[in-house]
């Protein structure tokens, strides 16, 4: 507060004289700061937000996507790409789900769970695998991010679809999958998609227990932010007590991270 904003006008001074002098004295300017409670809160908030509407960390835990996704990669999931834009479609980064594209979903079987394969079949769409190559409207696609383990020969995985069920394939999607094939095709409805893992001899997928309902998708993972080794071997001690743990702690931040994949963009 300035020194003549709380001076008081002279007694002399006629009562229009007074109040112009009072009008035109300095005002009290009043500043602004975030103290460190404030600026830790609208830090958490701002957090919240983009965890809870934009964002959401998961981690792989299987290797149905390798080599894509690795078992120990911690993704960050961009929920907002594929929701449905309105107004804030003009904003939003809103795009529709293509063909080639990874998701991660929550899968009809075990709608609790989350699972991250790839977008192989659009609504309409005609499937077919022969000798592990996946051809869409009879055309074969280009798939340099599939991998196929020798020696692990399984019919179903391999030619797709079969007239009879096989192990672990759920019996309804076996029966809802009768209704829809057609000349050795399997066709996609609306509203939904056929999803494969990329590690397809490792994979439980759309082969197995059926399409991904448009509702189910989640998002689209936007990037490895963090990956460790889930099998290095166990460090030695060197040292008693809290030398050998100290040494425990700088081996396995040399050894488990693995920092070629960190911030890496999934693709």
């Amino acid at each position: 507060m300035t020194e003549a904003a709380v001076q008081e006008a002279p007694e002399h001074q006629p009562e229009a004289q007074q109040a112009n002098t009072a009008a035109s004295a300095p005002k009290k300017r009043h500043s602004f700061s975030l103290g460190p409670v404030q600026s830790v809160a609208v830090a958490v908030v701002i957090a919240v937000f983009f965890i809870t509407f934009l964002f959401q960390a998961f981690q792989i835990p299987s290797g149905s996507m390798e080599n894509t996704l690795l078992i120990g990669d911690f993704l960050l999931v961009d929920k907002v790409h594929y929701a449905h834009g309105g107004v804030w479609g003009h904003v939003l980064p809103y795009s529709q789900i293509r063909r080639g594209d990874i998701i991660v979903f929550r899968p009809p079987i075990h709608p609790e769970q989350h699972f991250v394969k790839r977008v192989i079949g659009l609504p309409g769409d005609r499937i077919r695998l022969v000798n592990k190559r996946v051809y869409v409207n009879e055309k074969p696609l280009d798939e340099p991010y599939a991998l196929h383990i020798p020696g692990d020969l399984d019919r179903y995985r391999d030619n797709f679809p079969q007239p009879n069920p096989v192990p672990n394939q759920e019996p309804s999607w076996w029966m809802e999958m009768r209704a829809l094939v057609h000349d050795g095709e399997l066709q996609v409805p609306s509203d939904s998609y056929f999803a494969l893992g990329d590690n397809r001899d490792q994979s439980s997928d759309s082969r197995y227990w059926g399409f991904v309902p448009r509702q189910n998708i989640i998002g689209r993972p936007l990037l490895i932010y963090w990956s460790m080794e889930t099998d290095a071997p166990a460090a030695s001690s060197l040292a008693p007590d809290k030398l050998s743990r100290l040494a425990d702690v700088l081996y396995y931040v040399v050894h488990i991270p693995r920092w070629h994949r960190a911030l890496h963009v999934v693709q």
